[in-house]
């Protein structure tokens, strides 16, 4: 018997039905029958079957190479993640701290991670998450990811170089980028490194494209997805998203004491007052929505936009329930089963992010690589010789950074500077990348979104945006710019490079698709899911 057997009857049904026909009524022992033993042994049979396929394909016998840059080979570990360990004055970890540090990763045993010596408040953000074992998904071990870019690569100079630009245009609004002088010198700037993977115009970076992901649709239309700028329909609250802001120019981490005491984990904390709310319109902006945004929170908002949409043009065209006459979805292919798969593949987007960062890559946070650049360049001179790469040490940005503020170290947005977990990838953006395909799954990528719009001049109100691609936003392109939104936030706190973002979509990507193709053989209806990849490929479940 196949497992779409209806679990009642057939005979009985089937009789039930015939009296009905003729004016008869069921046999009130019939009244409430449930399934025979032999259909449940045969779900049960199936139920089980199911399980196992699913955890040969999520735990296989054989494990992939996890590739690393090297860099923790570096003997004073300075292109290593180390932060929250005792440091000396020149902000190099004390070698025994990070003993133990890698003592415990590699037991994985709750006591060896209790030993680890922390130098100040902050405690390291949940190391032990990327051992769990998971009943659902990929398990953390079997994706890869590739390895970082060298802390001595031209790549790792132009992504801290685009760091540092952005810390200097974090006051300018995305919509003033066209015109400004210092969104042109970056442009110029950027253009130039040897080995820069940010968008381009005509072989070139323009204001236009300044700190842009890197698919077709981050170039159309304004910089800030409309998903992170459209009110959104809480059940009967209509939510504008105007959001809490901090004051313009407000950077830490620039004095090199301060700095010494972030490595070494010193607490520091936002103040927040509520009352200049508006909406996103600059880089800081950005950096302070994903300083405190919960996990899919932004995926859950455009969910709950696109719902609002109609439903017979925006669903996607897979889903079984647009052709019924008298069905619609809900446990499977409707709401709840849309919200609740944003909620399961951000939480295991986030321990594959713990996984990859703290047992396979441990790469050096930004701010962090800034110090190595500070004491290189002035506090021990040529002390890192050979390790850091000309391009950075001898760029226009480093000494519009030392005009500014004093110092060449990275100016971040975050009092307390990153996270207490290394660098590669980013977990927003390995959410990002996870919870953005399921929507594109869930949606039609191609619907047009209709009145576009962008925050007027004081950021208090939406205005209607006129550019000449303003009927070209479609929901899977303004999908993909909502990644990378929250990408730039990262990049522009000075937390995180462009690679810790751009690999993570593609493991997010990846979790959500392997929970996706799990949970498709379990429905009854059938039906597809299709979406299109990050890499302009499409796939269909």
């Amino acid at each position: 018997m196949h497992r779409r057997t209806i679990l009642f009857s057939a005979a009985t049904l089937t009789a039930d039905l015939r009296l009905g026909a003729h004016g008869g009524t069921a046999h009130a022992a019939n009244a409430g029958a449930g399934p025979d033993e032999s259909t449940l042994h045969e779900r049960s049979l199936t139920g089980r079957k199911l399980r196992q396929r699913a955890a040969e394909r999520d735990y296989p016998t054989t494990w992939p190479e996890h590739p690393v840059n090297g860099d923790e080979s570096i003997p004073s570990k300075i292109g290593t993640y180390t932060k929250g360990l005792p440091h000396d004055d020149l902000g190099e970890v004390d070698l025994t701290a990070y003993a133990r540090l890698r003592l415990a990763l590699a037991s994985g045993k709750p006591a060896d991670f209790e030993a680890i010596p922390i130098a100040g408040e902050r405690k390291l953000l949940g190391p032990q998450g990327g051992l769990a074992y998971d009943l659902a998904g990929p398990d953390p071990v079997k994706l890869v990811v590739p390895a970082a870019p060298r802390m001595d690569s031209a790549h790792v100079a132009a992504e801290m170089a685009e760091l540092y630009w952005l810390a200097l245009l974090r006051d300018v609004k995305f919509t003033d980028f066209e015109d400004s002088a210092l969104a042109a010198a970056a442009a110029d700037d950027l253009s130039a490194y040897s080995d820069i993977r940010m968008p381009k115009q005509g072989g070139r970076i323009t204001p236009l494209t300044l700190f842009r992901g890197n698919t077709a649709a981050d170039l159309s239309g304004p910089f800030v997805s409309q998903f992170l700028l459209q009110p959104v329909q809480y059940g009967t609250l209509r939510v504008p998203q105007l959001h809490d802001t901090v004051q313009p120019g407000a950077d830490y981490g620039t004095e090199f004491g301060d700095w010494l005491a972030l490595q070494r984990g010193a607490a520091r904390s936002t103040q927040r007052d509520f009352t200049g709310t508006r909406y996103l319109q600059t880089p800081r902006d950005l950096a302070h929505y994903t300083h405190f945004d919960v996990l899919y929170q932004a995926y859950l908002n455009a969910a709950l936009i696109m719902l609002g949409l109609p439903q017979a043009q925006v669903q996607d065209a897979g889903n079984p329930y647009l052709a019924s006459k008298n069905q619609m979805g809900f446990p499977t292919y409707g709401t709840p089963h849309l919200v609740s798969m944003l909620a399961e593949v951000a939480v295991r987007a986030i321990k594959h992010t713990e996984y990859q960062q703290f047992f396979v890559h441990r790469r050096v946070r930004p701010e962090a690589l800034g110090g190595r650049i500070e004491v290189h360049l002035h506090r021990s001179p040529g002390r890192y010789a050979g390790l850091l790469n000309d391009e950075i040490l001898h760029s226009e940005v480093l000494e519009r950074t030392l005009a500014a503020k004093g110092s060449y170290l990275l100016p971040l947005s975050f009092p307390e500077g990153s996270p207490m977990s290394p660098s590669y990838q980013s977990g927003h953006s390995t959410v990002a990348g996870a919870c953005t395909t399921v929507l594109k799954a869930w949606f039609n990528e191609a619907y047009v979104l209709p009145n576009p719009v962008v925050p007027s001049g004081d950021g208090k109100s939406l205005v209607p945006y006129a550019g000449s691609d303003k009927d070209s936003l479609t929901i899977g392109g303004e999908l993909n710019k909502l990644a990378a939104n929250i990408g730039a936030g990262r990049a522009s706190s000075g937390v995180h490079y462009r690679t810790d973002n751009t690999a993570a979509y593609k493991l997010g990507e990846t979790i959500a698709l392997e929970l996706l193709r799990e949970q498709k053989v379990l429905f009854n209806e059938g039906g597809t899911f299709s979406v299109t990849c990050f890499d302009g490929t499409t796939v269909t479940i």
